[in-house]
């Protein structure tokens, strides 16, 4: 038997930009996907803190030290610049190894790893 459990989760972050004009995913600062273990075109559930908006998309990387956290495309209607939001990614395995899996949990400041 599998079963999907957390393998990811970038806890409290602040939307820098949503962009409507754009093919859709979400763009995330490369060093909060490094922290995170997280990679580029990696699916990710959007959890919006700020109005209990869901969506899943996929992963853009971003410059580095930046901060950027951007909503592309259609998203951009579910979550605004300032939008504190929960984003999280899921791992597929087999019962044994989930009960001894510790997913990667990160909780920037300001965007940023400190």
């Amino acid at each position: 038997m599998f079963i999907e459990v957390l393998k990811s989760k970038i806890h409290r972050v602040t939307v820098t930009e949503a962009n409507l004009d754009y093919i859709g995913s979400i763009t995330i600062d490369s060093d909060l996907l490094a922290a995170a273990n997280m990679i580029e075109n990696e699916r990710v559930d959007i959890y919006n803190i700020t109005n209990g908006e869901r969506f899943s998309t996929y992963i853009i990387r971003g410059e580095a030290g930046s901060g950027i956290i951007g909503i592309n495309g259609a998203a951009a209607h579910k979550a605004h610049v300032g939008d504190l939001l929960i984003i999280a990614s899921y791992a597929s395995m087999d019962f044994d190894e989930a009960q001894r899996w510790h997913p990667t949990v990160i909780f920037p400041t300001d965007n940023h790893i400190r």
